[in-house]
């Protein structure tokens, strides 16, 4: 199966780096016009420069707005009004004890991790409809079956994802459009490296030696007993995005090397 997106346009919201500039790549290597998406324009500059070096005469540019804000979403969709497909993959995530998750920190959770995907869909969704062709795919985790009690405000995003977009798949049936989720399990991004770094320091033992010890000690079902590269998950988004995957609809595609222990 060769997967072509040739003249299809794509928005990865905060692409500039992990998972969501792994993901812009794939699809620029397929043949889209890719956006990146960032807070600063610094970064969203050198993502663009990533893209490219990956993707050599792809079409790839970028808008600097912050999607966790109604306003920064507006900006966005204002400098790139028409998409093919949307990656809602903004998020943010912070291990913090129950007690001591403030009201400030749920709603920053829920208001970058929920409502930026909200927002960027109910801005794509009708024009997608009405051309009778589009995809939709919200980066979740398989936090939202598996909440983390270290992160539960974390989790709770997640879930709610799963119910957004199951919700919005609904609303395209009989139509070329499809809406889907995509669950990863550990990823090495670069903010779970530091996330890492940090976690080694406070056990006192080698960074080197963190991923696998998180695995066995916070995911121990895991069937793979390791973190997943980026490219690993990227490569199931543009699947997703893909024309190929025309019967995948509603779904959450799991790349979580099998933490979850359902069938269903």
């Amino acid at each position: 199966m060769k997967i072509d997106l040739t003249g299809k346009t794509a928005l990865v919201s905060g692409s500039t780096a992990g998972i969501g500039l792994a993901i812009a790549k794939g699809l620029a290597q397929s043949g889209a016009s890719v956006i990146v998406n960032g807070r600063k324009q610094a970064t969203v500059d050198k993502a663009i420069a990533a893209v490219r070096a990956a993707a050599p005469g792809a079409v790839v540019s970028g808008v600097a707005a912050d999607v966790s804000t109604a306003e920064g979403c507006s900006a966005l969709i204002a400098a790139a009004p028409s998409v093919d497909i949307l990656i809602n993959n903004a998020g943010i995530f912070e291990p913090k004890p129950f007690a001591e998750i403030s009201d400030a920190d749920w709603t920053r959770f829920f208001e970058t991790n929920v409502m930026s995907g909200v927002r960027l869909s109910r801005a794509y969704l009708p024009a997608m409809l009405k051309t009778n062709w589009g995809r939709i795919v919200f980066i979740s985790s398989e936090s939202a079956l598996h909440i983390p009690p270290e992160m539960i405000h974390y989790g709770f995003t997640k879930t709610a994802q799963l119910a957004v977009a199951r919700g919005l798949a609904e609303t395209t049936a009989g139509t070329g459009v499809t809406v889907n989720s995509v669950l990863p399990g550990p990823t090495l991004s670069d903010g779970v490296e530091e996330f890492l770094v940090a976690m080694a320091k406070d056990a006192d033992i080698p960074v080197a030696n963190m991923s696998a010890t998180f695995v066995k000690l916070h995911r121990p079902t895991s069937l793979i007993q390791r973190f997943a590269s980026v490219e690993e998950v990227a490569n199931m988004v543009v699947y997703a995005a893909s024309k190929e995957a025309s019967a995948t609809n509603g779904a959450a595609l799991r790349v979580e090397g099998g933490i979850v222990r359902t069938i269903a």
